[in-house]
């Protein structure tokens, strides 16, 4: 039986059915992603789900004593608490029933007429021991720990990364059984991310969220579910699997649509003729033309597309910027440290750091908006930016769509052409109604669709984008992805959506620590390959023996021929030690293995039945297809680091 379920959902928002005749269930321990485009009604879903919301209609059934959390994609949280008081507070139920004994307790003692205190004692003393609640202490403080958070700090001091671990804490503190998350990644860097990631797959709580980085869909669900249309569609499998599938299910829709539309029409040509040449017709034929008319009223025919479309400036100069041994420094605390890369017209480039890093302090210096506490900035001829700013600074809540995208004016001009500012919202999938409400009408999704709007609505040779990827739903992704790639200017990014940086920029610029920068060819995948290259190697190389001090008289004849000879030696390949020899004679076979293992696995799970049989064996083989993943990709690298030592790369 379904952990949950709801039967026949209906919910309308005017005239648009969000969700129409839908059917929803979820088994225990399946990790569960819940997709749509924006304003498809996911997060009005998941509130029903939670129970913070009703549907118009539908049969719900839950399992008895069903414990569930939501964690909200902006977590609220009482002004000054400290974090164990914030995750404490998960525990309410729990702490009331504690607070209410011991008040009962001390009544005891004092009331004459005992009967009616000792029963709700007896009661009280029920409920705690069913909650697990009297080490309710010890168990705020496991939590605690397992997510490495410091209990004495208050919660406004922290970052957005931690906050939101905060309140995953609050939720998982209470053991439940089903666990709701609604954009989890929103704002959180890379190490965070991979943190929630791992979190997730080791927990034995069901798991529905909503989400569109695709990476933690591929590694954290074991099904996919689509809200499309007001219909919800199931894929068992992770994110590669469900892309699969989707394609093939809408190419047979649009074949079987394209059967109905043919015979539809030969129909309307048969019921014309007829009444002119016969004015006798088959009641039935008729019964079914007035049926397929209705039915072709009623589709819902999947949603268009947003149509991006930038408005090119002039070439910039060859060099956009040029930064040689900058250093920037800020609040007594070094952003920068002698930092120096040159940025090409036509170059796209990822920065890659953790939140406070300093990735906008280094756009800015970029652009030469600030100038460096050290170093030499040069920056190019005829830059032309357009900005992209997460946080949505440039929208006016009060203003139009309209007025928005084009001020006073009813027109766009998009590379020489005008276009009507209603039309040109509607590339965006703004209709007319739309375009005349305010923007703080918009969800989180639509603003940023309105924000890439008004973006490619300026000319520009140079493009900033910073986090544009927060709340946009895939197909928009994906349609972005392909318009930064043919975009002739320069693109400066900051994302942490791991596919969408592997699928637009060419080189990344890593935060590395303590101010210091590098850059990498490639995108995200490549700069983790050889940041972790780069670590490895570091690591394995012993610290060679202090040199003596030089002598004031020059160099002797043998000192010098030892010099040259000890250089000779450095140059000349590294033999490796028989035990490293049989690691490298053996790990091609082991590579082989894991590879096999893993492809076996993945068949399985995306195959799917293996959730519903036996949800506790798709749980372990989710699990085990991740620690594949990670033995594969520390035995190639050990692999290469033993290759290079073997050919006199390492010295």
């Amino acid at each position: 039986m379904s952990m949950y379920s709801i039967t026949g959902a209906q919910l309308a928002f005017g005239h648009v059915a969000l969700l129409d005749h839908a059917d929803f269930s979820i088994e225990t321990g399946e990790r569960v992603g819940l997709i749509g485009r924006n304003g498809a009604g996911k997060s009005s879903l998941l509130k029903i789900v939670a129970g913070l919301a009703q549907a118009d209609d539908g049969l719900v059934s839950r399992q008895q004593n069903l414990r569930m959390v939501f964690v909200e994609q902006e977590p609220v949280f009482t002004p000054g608490e400290t974090v164990f008081d914030a995750v404490a507070s998960g525990l309410g139920d729990s702490i009331r029933l504690l607070a209410e004994y011991d008040e009962v307790s001390m009544q005891l003692g004092e009331a004459a007429d005992t009967d009616a205190l000792m029963e709700r004692l007896t009661t009280l003393q029920a409920a705690l021991d069913a909650q697990d609640a009297w080490q309710w202490r010890h168990r705020v403080e496991t939590t605690l720990e397992q997510l490495t958070l410091d209990h004495t700090l208050r919660v406004e001091d922290l970052s957005g990364g931690m906050r939101k671990r905060v309140a995953i804490a609050r939720a998982l503190v209470s053991a439940p059984d089903l666990l709701l998350l609604d954009e989890p990644t929103n704002h959180l860097d890379f190490d965070a991310i991979r943190w929630l990631e791992t979190l997730l797959i080791s927990l034995r709580t069901s798991l529905l969220f909503i989400t569109h980085d695709r990476a933690f869909l591929d590694r954290v669900a074991t099904r996919i579910i689509e809200l499309d249309r007001g219909r919800l569609l199931s894929y068992p499998g992770n994110f590669v699997a469900y892309q699969e599938r989707k394609e093939q299910q809408l190419e047979t829709e649009r074949v079987e649509n394209a059967k109905f539309d043919k015979l539809l029409a030969q129909e309307e040509v048969w019921i014309r003729k007829g009444v002119e040449a016969r004015r006798t017709r088959s009641v039935g034929r008729i019964a079914r033309l007035e049926s397929m008319r209705g039915e072709r009223a009623e589709r819902r025919n999947v949603q268009s597309n947003v149509k991006l479309d930038v408005s090119h400036a002039d070439r910039s100069g060859k060099i956009v910027s040029e930064l040689t041994d900058v250093t920037m420094t800020y609040g007594g605390r070094t952003l920068i440290e002698k930092l120096s890369c040159t940025v090409m017209r036509g170059d796209k480039i990822g920065l890659i750091g953790p939140n406070g890093a300093g990735k906008t302090t280094l756009i800015k210096l970029m652009l030469g908006e600030i100038q460096p506490a050290s170093g030499s900035l040069r920056t190019g001829t005829n830059i032309e930016v357009a900005y992209f700013d997460q946080m949505r600074a440039q929208l006016n809540p009060e203003s139009s769509l309209a007025d928005t995208i084009a001020p006073g004016s009813d027109w766009v001009e998009i590379n020489g052409a005008r276009k009507h500012v209603m039309s040109y919202l509607g590339d965006f999938l703004f209709s007319p109604e739309r375009a005349r409400s305010p923007v703080k009408s918009l969800s989180g999704g639509e603003r940023n669709r309105l924000l890439l709007a008004r973006l490619f609505a300026r000319p520009s040779n140079v493009l900033v984008l910073d986090e544009p990827t927060n709340d946009l739903d895939i197909p928009t992704l994906e349609l972005l992805e392909e318009l930064l790639t043919d975009y002739a200017g320069t693109v400066l990014l900051v994302s942490h959506d791991r596919i969408f940086l592997d699928n637009v920029v060419t080189s990344v610029i890593a935060f590395e620590g303590e101010g210091r920068w590098r850059e990498y060819v490639g995108g995200f995948s490549d700069w983790r390959i050889q940041s972790a290259r780069a670590a490895q190697l570091a690591g394995s190389e012993q610290p060679s023996a202090p040199a003596p001090k030089a002598a004031s008289t020059p160099a002797s004849g043998a000192a010098a021929t030892s010099g040259a000879a000890a250089g000779a030696a450095a140059a000349r390949p590294v033999k490796l030690s028989f035990k490293e020899q049989r690691e490298l004679e053996t790990l091609p076979a082991e590579i082989a293995e894991l590879e096999t293992e893993q492809k076996h696995l993945s068949g399985c799970i995306e195959e799917g039945s293996v959730f519903v049989n036996d949800p506790a064996e798709g749980t372990r083989l989710t699990d085990r297809f991740a620690e594949i993943d990670d033995a594969l990709f520390a035995a190639l690298e050990r692999w290469e680091t033993l290759e290079a030592k073997s050919r006199g790369l390492k010295s």
